[in-house]
């Protein structure tokens, strides 16, 4: 009786431990694509891209349309008021991932959508060429979170 209850116990454990390297060599490089206007969402998109660059996670974040706004010298107060628990905003925690070498660009016909140059953006933010960013988020190992 002993044995046949260790034997399963035994199996999840070495799955456990199995599963878990598998799982962060999945999570080596993230693309994350932010579109949505909703501070909230922008703001949740920064603190997960930042708990898996803390992970190890090599990150890259593409804003486009409304998500753009974010990166704006003269971003909308959305994008720069303090959101609870702790009054971070979304820009606040976009600076912050740059800070720790995160590349943050815009979709490439976000500016002239705008009819605006790169000087608008904040210091740091570049454009996204359509090659580059495609495959970056083809290569092999890299998982796109879309907000």
């Amino acid at each position: 009786m002993f044995q046949s209850r260790i034997l399963p116990i035994a199996a999840s454990v070495v799955a456990l431990g199995l599963a878990a390297p598998a799982l962060a060599d999945d999570a080596a490089s993230l693309v994350t694509v932010v579109t949505s206007p909703d501070a909230q969402t922008q703001l949740m998109a920064m603190v997960l891209t930042a708990q898996a660059v803390e992970e190890g996670a090599d990150a890259h974040i593409l804003l486009c349309g409304p998500g753009g706004d974010i990166a704006l010298a003269e971003a909308p107060e959305s994008a720069t008021a303090p959101q609870p628990p702790r009054d971070m905003s979304p820009q606040g925690m976009l600076q912050m991932l740059m800070s720790r070498g995160v590349t943050v660009e815009v979709c490439a016909i976000y500016l002239p959508g705008m009819g605006a140059d790169a000087s608008v953006l904040v210091d740091g933010v570049g454009v996204a060429q359509p090659p580059e960013m495609a495959g970056a988020m083809l290569a092999d190992r890299t998982r796109v979170w879309s907000f």
